[in-house]
């Protein structure tokens, strides 16, 4: 009798062991969750590392602080300042030059602001293209703290376009790095728009990959938390995380493509890039650099990213 009794304590506690673990390892997921997908005020925010073991420990407790991007510089060339409303307002710098032959969007990555784009569009101007460089929401100087990966900004990226269709431009080309790869694929899988091309430097296959990639760059296990991180993500910020998908949306662009990655990239796999390529409805080229990881090419591809950039601008892209 005695025993069926110890029996019955020990099942009991179990499983109050198991709902408390599972009431703290959601708490933890929702401060992590939201974290992910809000800044800090500049001086509060501690980016993720590939080391600091002791760091990545105490941010599984406190969640990652990510301080608000701020635009470090402005365009050395005439420029205006843009304020579009759009899903929030945003803020976007226009570049234009006389006899331009069409329009480049620009809009960056995730933890970063138009400015970190500047390069990329002094040589998408000295190809004699205008530029229009895009503060997503919570970023620079555009509304909000809030981020959703790609998933809201979408809606940015098309009321940029939409600006400067207005504008009577008919050559526009839209390019994105990494989070902002993501909403231009999002952005035209929600409602085509009528674009001259895209190209996409290094997006993520799904959210739950791009959640796991950061679990891991903290050098720490992403089971259960990045599944619990993509639902309180997407409860958080009004959405369904895990439909939030990369890979499906591609099978929806029917433009032409210029997907670029680089194959040390330790945030987004080689097997996501492929899956994506794979699926690219339109015309598609892809292009490997082979010591890049997940930062800007022009680090150390300046050349051949401007080489391989202005083919495909030309229309005689032959990358496979």
């Amino acid at each position: 009798m005695a025993l069926h009794i110890t029996k019955r304590k020990i099942q009991r506690f179990s499983i109050w062991l198991l709902a408390v673990g599972f009431v703290f390892a959601n708490v933890l997921a929702i401060i992590h969750s939201y974290r992910f997908t809000h800044f800090e005020e500049p001086t509060i925010g501690t980016k993720i590392n590939n080391g600091a073991s002791s760091v990545a420990w105490k941010s599984l407790f406190t969640g990652v602080q990510n301080p608000r991007p701020i635009n470090s510089k402005t365009p050395t060339v005439p420029f205006e300042t843009v304020v579009l409303q759009s899903n929030r307002k945003i803020e976007c710098w226009y570049v234009k030059q006389a006899n331009a032959i069409g329009t480049i969007i620009l809009f960056h990555g995730y933890a970063a602001e138009k400015s970190s784009l500047l390069d990329h569009a002094e040589i998408f101007r000295q190809f004699g293209y205008n530029t229009l460089l895009v503060d997503f929401m919570g970023s620079g100087n555009s509304e909000g703290n809030q981020t959703t990966i790609g998933f809201s900004e979408a809606m940015q990226v098309r009321t940029a376009f939409e600006y400067v269709q207005k504008q009577g431009e008919q050559n526009i080309y839209l390019f994105g790095i990494s989070m902002g790869a993501v909403a231009i694929m999002k952005a035209l899988a929600d409602d085509p728009l009528q674009v001259n091309g895209i190209i996409i430097e290094c997006p993520f296959g799904t959210m739950y990959q791009t959640v796991e990639a950061r679990f891991r760059l903290m050098k720490l296990p992403s089971f259960p938390f990045a599944s619990m991180i993509v639902f309180w993500g997407g409860v958080q910020n009004g959405f369904w995380a895990f439909g939030h998908n990369p890979v499906a949306y591609a099978s929806k662009i029917n433009c032409p493509t210029l997907l670029l990655y680089g194959a040390q990239d330790n945030r987004v796999s080689r097997e996501e890039t492929k899956a994506i390529f794979a699926n690219l409805a339109g015309k598609k080229f892809l292009k490997m650099y082979p010591e890049a990881g997940h930062e800007s090419y022009l680090l150390k591809y300046r050349d051949t990213w401007t080489d391989d950039v202005r083919i495909f601008l030309e229309g005689k892209s032959n990358h496979n």
